[in-house]
């Protein structure tokens, strides 16, 4: 009887496991150097303008910055939170935050509401009527915010306007003639909330339109054939695909519409109270002159506002890119 012995293979040694092990933290590293290499001049532009900015004004809230120090030269005295305590007790800033969410509120509605109904239209149009609303849409979107407030201010004009005119023909009277939409907060805003809404449906249609496109069309065939009306197809079937992006408009429109600032800037010039009409941008703005402190004071109020809002956009992406 023959027995062959044969040599066990060597066990690795713990150095070739260390030399593994070094390579593989080497490469992280050379990875972690070139992603920072690459993010570098983006971190270094965010830093200078937002974080330093933003840094800036969060101290200054905390202190007596005017006009007189930035003349003479001289250091503030800290005051802590008494901004805070101007800001709410002896200012127009509550009126004017309540004034801001209320128009904020409306704004989105109407544009989610109808940037939907054409979106939904949009899918029942043949291609070349299709294409016709698409370009209708890209105009209003992409004309300028001052441009457009410049135009639907003719249209609206005491003396000149369409708006007056076209009543004064309806009515049959010269009722509306040198009648100023701008001079009544309450026709002013509604001057506002056309513009608004107007520049604001085509980005809601546009995206509600690409995400209808997402529903597959045998599932929205099976709802029909067992007998679901329409509304109860776009409840039940449509509305569970297009939540996220619903949700991510939404929430783009709520802080696009509390930062609305060229529109109301331009009617005020063109005849409305400014007391009476100020939202939150051009309240800082008119604010700003002076009272460094107090102004940083709202702007850190308005900063925590809108991540406050935010917070619902940031939640849902990172959501989406968990799954």
């Amino acid at each position: 009887m023959t027995v062959t012995l044969t040599r066990p293979a060597p066990a690795r040694a713990p150095r070739d496991r260390f030399a593994g092990a070094a390579r593989e933290r080497a490469r992280r590293r050379k990875d972690g150097a070139a992603a920072l290499t690459l993010l570098g001049p983006s971190l270094v532009i965010l830093a200078v303008m937002v974080g330093y900015p933003a840094v800036l004004m969060v101290v200054q809230s905390f202190t007596d910055y005017s006009i007189r120090n930035k003349v003479q030269g001289t250091l503030p005295d800290v005051v802590g939170f008494a901004n805070y305590l101007e800001v709410f007790t002896a200012s127009d800033f509550p009126a004017v935050l309540v004034r801001s969410l209320g128009l904020m509120l409306v704004m989105t509605v109407f544009i989610v509401g109808l940037g939907a109904l054409v979106a939904v239209l949009m899918t029942r149009l043949t291609r070349g009527w299709r294409l016709l609303v698409s370009v209708g849409l890209l105009l209003a979107w992409a004309m300028p915010p001052l441009a457009a407030t410049t135009v639907w201010g003719w249209i609206f004009d005491a003396e000149y306007g369409l708006v007056n005119w076209l009543f004064n023909t309806v009515t049959g009277t010269s009722d509306f003639t040198n009648h100023s939409w701008l001079l009544d907060p309450w026709s002013f805003f509604v001057v506002l909330t056309i513009i608004v809404v107007w520049q604001g449906v085509p980005f809601a249609a546009f995206t509600l339109y690409a995400a209808l496109g997402q529903v597959p069309g045998e599932v929205l065939e099976a709802a029909s054939l067992d007998g679901a009306t329409g509304l109860q197809r776009f409840r039940l079937v449509v509305y569970p695909y297009l939540r996220n992006v619903v949700t991510v408009v939404v929430v783009l429109q709520v802080i696009w519409n509390l930062r609305i600032f060229t529109q109301v800037y331009t009617l005020q010039q063109r005849g409305g109270l400014v007391s009476e009409t100020n939202v939150l941008g051009t309240y800082i703005f008119r604010q700003g002159v002076g009272e460094f402190g107090v102004t940083s004071a709202i702007g850190v109020l308005t900063v925590i506002l809108l991540l406050a809002l935010s917070w619902g956009y940031v939640r849902t992406t990172l959501k989406e890119e968990e799954l």
